[in-house]
């Protein structure tokens, strides 16, 4: 738990590691929509996101960064994230009550400040930005939807405020996705306020599209570090890669992944540190 930005990966590292799979992607034509910074951790606590970003825009394939906003009241942050091509910020509550429960923020972070962080940077940011909503159950979200609805409302250049529900497991065990009445509600007041045309749902499966490179482990475990796999996903992995589930057995059985389960579906992601 930090606010402090510090250096994390060399950019020049970055940006040669991402060549080198751009390179064997294309080989495969893959189809690469966004060179994206994905919270693995928050992407803006590390110094050098906007050198980083800076040197992939030489590619030419936009650059998205998925952010929690919770340092982009910094002028810094501000600075590294107008480099990129599309913004994703995290707005799950609108109220310091629940705001503090549901995102748990570090000691030193306030609301208010954040809230103005982002309306400043939606006024100066030319690219695309988009919003992200978790709603979970056991919340009363009543009045608080209203909130988050007019806050993103005063938006500028707000290209899509998405609903989303826990679809992967979460970090608590009493996180459980909120009901359908709820995902509608939130719908109908957010369409009514940015336009239906602007508000989507991410409360489904995300499907088994992830591109393969050729280094199957090594491919498996990027993906699973960062993104927990369903096992239909991974199985279609494998078929893809012309592989078998013995590499799976393989790599629990080297307490490289976990096997969890979540609403009756099997997932798989990389074992954490301790």
């Amino acid at each position: 738990m930090t606010m402090e930005r510090q250096p994390f990966y060399g950019p020049e590292a970055i940006f040669q590691s991402v060549k080198g799979k751009l390179a064997e992607l294309t080989s495969r034509n893959e189809k690469i929509d966004y060179l994206t910074f994905v919270p693995d951790g928050e992407p803006t606590l590390d110094l050098n996101l906007g050198r980083a970003i800076s040197l992939l825009k030489q590619i030419k394939i936009p650059v998205a960064v998925l952010t929690n906003a919770s340092l982009i009241w910094q002028e810094d942050v501000k600075e590294d994230l107008l480099k990129a091509d599309l913004v994703s910020l995290k707005i799950d509550a609108s109220s310091e009550e629940l705001w503090k429960k549901i995102d748990r923020p570090y000691k030193g972070l306030k609301l208010n400040r954040i809230q103005e962080g982002i309306k400043e940077f939606a006024r100066s940011f030319p690219g695309e930005i988009i919003t992200e909503t978790m709603l979970i159950d056991g919340v009363d979200y009543s009045e608080e939807l209203l909130k988050i609805a007019d806050f993103l409302k005063d938006l500028k250049n707000l290209d899509k405020a998405y609903i989303a529900i826990p679809t992967r497991p979460p970090a608590e065990r009493w996180v459980r996705p909120a009901e359908e009445k709820t995902i509608n509600h939130a719908f109908q007041v957010f369409s009514e306020a940015l336009g239906a045309e602007k508000v989507e749902y991410l409360i489904g499966y995300e499907g088994n599209a992830f591109s393969f490179t050729g280094e199957i482990e090594e491919d498996l475990l990027s993906i699973m570090s960062v993104h927990p796999m369903r096992q239909e996903a991974v199985s279609e992995f494998l078929r893809k890669a012309d592989s078998g589930w013995p590499l799976i057995e393989r790599l629990l059985g080297e307490n490289k992944i976990v096997e969890l389960e979540y609403q009756g579906n099997k997932y798989y992601m990389r074992r954490l540190k301790k």
